[in-house]
């Protein structure tokens, strides 16, 4: 009996925090520096909020361990009423499995907004073809320098992903973000790179790299010409790269529908789905639970391919 009228109580505290939502500023909770994909959206997004929950939407970074540190604030330390929301991407999947302090149960998914192709990039005319750049990869075993934007980034296991299902060993070089990894493939001094796509396409416009492949389940409008890793004949070779919004898990399930209609119908606007794509990656609106499924996948697949590519937190 007890544990019924707590769970009423706590039901009708919920409906009463839902009916006042939002009562003040909201947050979006940025893990990653400004300029970055997921912080952009973010940013895109808390414009428009603004005006459809009727109060001041503003982005906050706090930076750290893969964006672990925002996602253990919001998790942990804000108030899980809504006000306080979490714009982290695929790394979600993978930081909270390479480092302890936040189990992904304690943040619950409320909406998708994209995925973003990444691109494997070479030094100019350093290899004509994929298939020339594997060959190549194999021969010189684990010769071959590859970079990324850090250990379980994005870049980082879209690579992984990549060599193991092509059967070659590389010497990975973890920079501290996109510019340097891209800057080192660009000099020559390393061989390769899974770029997001608006920076591979700005840096092969300019003939200052190759792009050979896209590491998305699908070919990117922004470089159609470009095959998936697995239309190039290498199967679970392609890597998912998403950025969405998530909130505590103790958050009343009322506001996080409303958050999420919120957020879907922004995606799905002409406005906000010109600006995303504008940004090289694809608007992507899944159901609650889809996400939910998607995360879960995800957070197997990469459990197995951590182990797999003996993969460590920094």
């Amino acid at each position: 009996m007890k544990k019924l009228i707590a769970v009423l109580l706590l039901a009708a505290s919920g409906a009463a925090l839902a009916q006042g939502y939002p009562s003040k500023t909201v947050r979006f909770v940025s893990g990653v520096t400004p300029g970055a994909a997921s912080d952009t959206m973010a940013r895109i997004l808390a414009e428009k909020l603004s005006a459809t929950l009727g109060q001041p939407v503003i982005v906050e970074n706090r930076l750290g361990a893969g964006g672990l540190v925002g996602a253990r604030y919001v998790a942990q330390q804000a108030e899980p009423d809504g006000h306080t929301i979490m714009m982290y991407a695929s790394a979600f999947t993978v930081s909270t499995l390479l480092s302890p302090g936040l189990d992904p149960k304690e943040l619950t998914p409320v909406a998708t907004v994209a995925t973003i192709p990444t691109v494997l990039i070479t030094p100019p005319g350093k290899f004509k073809t994929h298939a020339d750049f594997v060959s190549a990869a194999k021969a010189q075993g684990g010769k071959t320098v590859c970079t990324d934007a850090g250990v379980g980034s994005a870049t980082h296991m879209a690579l992984e992903r990549f060599r193991i299902a092509a059967g070659f060993e590389v010497t990975s070089v973890h920079t501290k973000g996109p510019g340097e990894a891209l800057t080192e493939v660009i000099s020559g001094r390393a061989d390769c790179y899974f770029a997001l796509i608006f920076q591979a396409q700005k840096m092969r416009d300019a003939g200052k790299v190759g792009a050979l492949l896209v590491s998305s389940p699908k070919r990117s409008s922004l470089m159609p010409d470009l095959p998936t890793t697995v239309e190039a004949g290498y199967p679970n070779s392609d890597y998912n790269f998403w950025v969405g919004a998530l909130v505590s898990s103790k958050t009343p399930r009322a506001i996080v529908e409303r958050l999420h209609k919120e957020i879907n119908a922004l995606v799905q606007s002409p406005e906000i789905e010109g600006r995303i794509k504008k940004l090289g990656a694809d608007p992507l609106t899944l159901s609650i639970a889809e996400f939910q499924a998607m995360i879960d996948r995800e957070l197997a697949e990469n459990a197995q391919l951590i182990k797999a590519a003996g993969i460590k937190a920094n």
